[in-house]
């Protein structure tokens, strides 16, 4: 039974709130859950009934609600300053951050271009790539390409390098149309293939469109070693490799998508780092102020800002945002980082991770579990339902069983997954595998 506070607040954001990537009319039957108060791994709604967030809401909670040194931070900032426009000024945290990122690629990628959210990011390394072709005198250059069952962000740009039919569907007579070539997703295996056959595989559809189309090709853009949104799709760092070498042969840019699966997700602060190479453009938001709030980036080379860099305003960038580089939002970036470096989470986590899978081994080997995988601290396995017609459903159902379970788990289609924040302690991982095969083995029965 739920209190008048709750319900009051359910029938009042159903009134007025339209949210996000959501069937309105779904919430007659699958309730709004009103979040009163976060802490640690677990939010709790006004019921006082908790759910771990196993997703770290949406992949952008790190190190758990309210984080005490996050906290600080941003209280002790409040009272300095809270923003000031990027436009002809410039504040400490912004240039703190920039040199901590540029740091931890050795440099390579020396500047840093500051926006909000994820799609915002990809934006504007499509437009910078496409611009610095166009002030080298190869303004042919307009076409990108993306992986097959990509996506890359819900704004016009991002959504034109976006693989899902849901999205392309609605929206496809407004977009510009990509060149869409094959993923090295690892389970597109054939009988006797590797995951590294799979990459190669994938290389070469790539290079034959490349033969063809690079002198009008400004970029390729990809999501390092996991393609998230399309179902946690893991491939081969062979990949990366690969492409970065076609990319340099042919003349075309490399834009990473780190958006989701950097700042430690896939076991290294950035995932391009398991390949050895560095991309022309790499796009960063989600994990990186922990949290906390909006905040995203692209990160290039110093041959891209030279490009630019002229006394011709046509030539410069031309992007803007207002909240271009938020004091509080580069503050609370850099204190995610200084807990990555005083914690040494990044070996903290391969324990944490070992751990987990261990956890989650029942399900690894379930009669009705494929392509069970894990990259970091991401986790997911594909259900195998005795009913097709039941996968339209699968989801949903198994999003309010979770809940039930004290778990907040979010499937995407047949595919589950787990991406929870790096704080995770023994009681925690136990809760979080054993609820989730609960879940996973009421669902299957209902």
């Amino acid at each position: 039974m739920k209190s008048n506070q709750q319900s009051d607040w359910v029938e009042r954001s159903l009134r007025s709130v339209w949210h996000p990537c959501t069937q309105m009319q779904h919430h007659e039957t699958v309730p709004l859950v009103p979040i009163s108060h976060g802490h640690g791994a677990w939010l709790y709604d006004a019921d006082g009934h908790r759910y771990l967030d196993a997703i770290s809401s949406w992949w952008v909670n790190l190190f758990g609600h309210t984080n005490t040194r996050i906290n600080d931070a941003l209280k002790n900032q409040l009272d300095r300053l809270e923003h000031t426009m990027l436009a002809g000024f410039t504040h400490e945290p912004v240039i703190e951050l920039s040199e901590k990122l540029s740091a931890l690629t050795g440099h390579v990628l020396g500047h840093c271009f500051y926006a909000s959210d994820g799609a915002s990011a990809v934006e504007i390394a499509l437009k910078m790539s496409f611009h610095a072709w166009r002030n080298a005198g190869q303004s042919n250059k307009q076409e990108f390409v993306c992986l097959k069952g990509s996506y890359h962000g819900e704004t016009i740009g991002a959504l034109a390098v976006t693989d899902v039919a849901i999205f392309r569907d609605a929206y496809g007579p407004l977009l510009r149309q990509s060149h869409v070539v094959a993923t090295p997703d690892a389970r597109q295996a054939r009988d006797g293939e590797s995951a590294a056959d799979v990459a190669r595989r994938a290389a070469r559809a790539l290079e034959e469109l490349l033969q063809q189309r690079a002198s009008h090709i400004a970029a390729l853009i990809v999501e390092p070693l996991v393609q998230c949104a399309t179902g946690m799709a893991m491939h081969d760092p062979l990949y990366l490799q690969a492409v970065r070498a076609l990319c340099d042969r042919y003349q075309v840019h490399l834009i990473a998508d780190e958006i989701a699966v950097g700042c430690g997700r896939t076991g290294t602060f950035f995932a391009c780092e398991q390949a050895g190479i560095w991309p022309d453009f790499l796009c960063l938001s989600k994990g990186i102020s922990g949290g906390y709030l909006p905040l995203s980036l692209v990160m290039t080379r110093d041959e891209v800002y030279q490009a630019f860099y002229h006394a011709d305003v046509t030539r410069g960038f031309l992007h803007s945002h207002s909240y271009t580089g938020n004091v509080l939002a580069c503050r609370a970036a850099l204190a995610t980082l200084a807990i990555f470096e005083e914690d040494d989470v990044l070996n903290r986590n391969r324990a944490l991770a070992q751990r987990l899978t261990q956890a989650l081994a029942p399900l690894a080997t379930h009669r009705q579990v494929r392509h069970s995988r894990q990259r970091g601290m991401i986790w997911a396995f594909d259900a195998v339902l005795d009913d097709p017609a039941a996968a339209s459903t699968f989801s949903r159902c198994f999003f309010t069983a979770a809940l039930a379970h004290e778990l907040l788990l979010r499937p995407i289609g047949c595919t589950i997954y787990l991406m929870p924040p790096y704080i995770l302690n023994d009681n925690e991982v136990d809760h979080l595998a054993a609820r989730t095969l609960a879940v996973f083995e009421q669902v299957l029965r209902a």
